[in-house]
């Protein structure tokens, strides 16, 4: 991968757990989430009008942000279960290892092919991710409920990176994100109505009148980390490489959920993220 097009990706990475961890320090994931969507709304919407982009070529590839929000309702119903129910440190890295599901769609499904080394280095990445979940005196299967819904947002963040990949090519970034956020708002409300019969499409609007700053301060990291990663992509970036260098934001998400939730196990965790960053430097030089 291109130097630049690395430190996008890296740069990225660094905003991505900043905006996880807002919403998981507020007393309501739930409507932090919503509130996040409903700024990024706003804010998408303000940047396709500013720059003029064409909403015709949307039309064209309707089937591709389908697919995009399909995968964005799984990464976001699963993310705010598991930031309601477990530690930020401990599932963020589970959450965030789209490798696995990119690499493994690109060889079963496309028959791409990979460098013996390439692998080599994202099992790294891997191995150093699920490392971080492990705690003393706990087993991986302890609490099943959140694991699954750490793994629906695996799953999640899989699908939305292949087809966004591919719409990039096709439309601009600013747009797919207003279309897929203005379709998830809604779908997240219906979700958690049936769920929980909670009114949440209204308590998130008077959250959102008032905290305007704090939800639209959310939104803007998640935007810029988002519209970064979507660049990248334009640039012909490969797939998996991205997805696998994104990975450092595994490590600031320790440290956060450390030092700032204290969730506990740092040097320990801390450890498991050295061979996680091993991994995507080799990544970077041999990709």
């Amino acid at each position: 991968m291109d130097i630049v097009l690395a430190t996008l990706v890296i740069l990225s990475a660094c905003l991505h757990p900043l905006w996880n961890t807002l919403i998981k320090k507020g007393d309501d994931q739930r409507i932090g989430f919503l509130g996040l969507t409903l700024g990024l709304v706003f804010i998408t919407l303000i940047h396709t009008l500013l720059a003029g982009y064409d909403w015709g070529g949307a039309f064209q590839v309707w089937d591709g942000i389908v697919l995009s929000w399909i995968g964005q309702m799984c990464y976001g119903s699963g993310l705010v279960a598991v930031l309601r129910r477990g530690d930020l440190s401990a599932y963020y890295p589970i959450v965030r290892s789209t490798p696995l599901i990119v690499i493994s769609f690109n060889f079963l499904i496309l028959g791409q092919s990979y460098d013996l080394l390439i692998i080599i280095f994202v099992l790294m990445v891997l191995v150093g991710a699920f490392a971080l979940l492990y705690r003393r005196g706990r087993k991986l299967l302890e609490d099943p409920i959140t694991l699954g819904f750490a793994v629906l947002a695996l799953c999640g963040t899989g699908i939305y990176t292949l087809a966004d990949a591919s719409l990039m090519q096709e439309i601009e970034a600013p747009v797919l994100m207003f279309l897929v956020n203005v379709m998830c708002f809604p779908s997240y409300c219906l979700l958690y109505w049936v769920i929980d019969r909670d009114n949440a499409a209204k308590r998130t609007f008077k959250a959102f009148l008032n905290r305007p700053l704090h939800y639209l301060l959310m939104a803007a990291i998640c935007y810029c980390s988002y519209y970064l990663i979507l660049y990248v992509f334009s640039e012909g970036a490969d797939v998996a490489a991205v997805a696998t260098v994104r990975q450092i934001s595994i490590p600031i998400s320790v440290l956060i959920g450390g030092l700032y939730l204290r969730e506990g196990a740092v040097l320990r965790r801390l450890v498991a993220s050295v061979v996680l960053a091993v991994g995507i430097v080799g990544i970077i030089l041999n990709g």
